[in-house]
């Protein structure tokens, strides 16, 4: 997540000072030459790949401010990226599934639960000056709130979870994890976790329209997640997920077999590998 960030960012070739434009003409442009000598007129930039911002010129300050900025942004980048997917694996860690009805071999609905992700990311998360603190605390609070509404999205469409409940010799069949599927199979809408809807939740959860290069910021990161989100999506597994019920129709020696009616499963933590 933080190298895609950081190209994210990169990509909108930013130069600092902003604004700068090169004095021309005389006695103006001249002025502006022997003002420095000429250690300073020509410098060597910040070779940081990617490099997050572009020096206006070669003049030692704009070279040291560029090297200035691509060292905050990227601090902060760095940790920022930390801090929401260590809150992730966290949530990971301790979310669970209740309420999905068995029938037969199907699975259905239920309700996933986790932990709220923003103070997760928040506790964390880069608080090294006032700004960075408005900054992350913006972005925690979007993909909390964003992960919270795609959380209680989630349910099972009737997948076939238990393949030996459709004939089961019992009475009562007892636990018996699912089959494995990847966490994509089950319904669920996304769209609080798209870039787009990220970034504008986040600039407006800020309310500074003058924060420095706080749209390509939440740009970056937005990005980052969503792509680092449709990875996860197909590459987790749902596990784990222990159904069970009774057999009405079992009644041997005439009925040695039958499917579970009406049975209930759950997902304990740690079902999401």
């Amino acid at each position: 997540m933080q190298m895609l960030a950081k190209v994210k960012f990169a990509g909108n070739s930013l130069k600092v000072p902003t604004g700068w434009q090169q004095p021309q003409g005389d006695p103006v442009g001249k002025q502006y030459g022997d003002a420095f000598p000429a250690s300073e007129r020509s410098s060597t930039p910040d070779t940081a790949v990617p490099p997050l911002f572009q020096p206006a010129s070669m003049n030692k300050y704009h070279t040291d401010t560029q090297k200035k900025l691509n060292e905050q942004f990227g601090k902060f980048i760095d940790d920022m990226c930390s801090a929401i997917c260590s809150a992730w694996s966290q949530w990971q860690t301790a979310a669970s599934m209740a309420g999905i009805i068995v029938n037969a071999i199907t699975a259905a609905g239920g309700v996933m639960v986790g932990p709220p992700m923003t103070p997760l990311i928040i506790a964390t998360a880069p608080k090294t000056s006032p700004m960075m603190i408005k900054y992350a605390t913006a972005i925690a609070s979007t993909i909390g709130t964003g992960w919270l509404t795609w959380q209680s999205s989630i349910k099972i469409p009737g997948l076939p979870f238990y393949p030996a409940f459709a004939a089961f010799p019992s009475a009562m069949a007892p636990p018996m994890p699912n089959v494995p599927v990847p966490l994509i199979a089950l319904t669920q809408v996304t769209t609080t976790l798209g870039a787009s809807a990220l970034k504008g939740q986040m600039v407006g959860q800020l309310g500074d329209p003058m924060a420095p290069f706080h749209k390509e910021l939440f740009e970056a990161i937005s990005d980052s997640f969503e792509k680092c989100f449709l990875i996860w999506q197909p590459s987790t597994m749902v596990t784990n997920v222990l159904g069970t019920g009774p057999i009405p129709t079992f009644l041997p020696p005439f009925v040695p077999v039958g499917p579970v009616v009406g049975g209930i499963a759950t997902m304990a933590p740690g079902g999401l590998v």
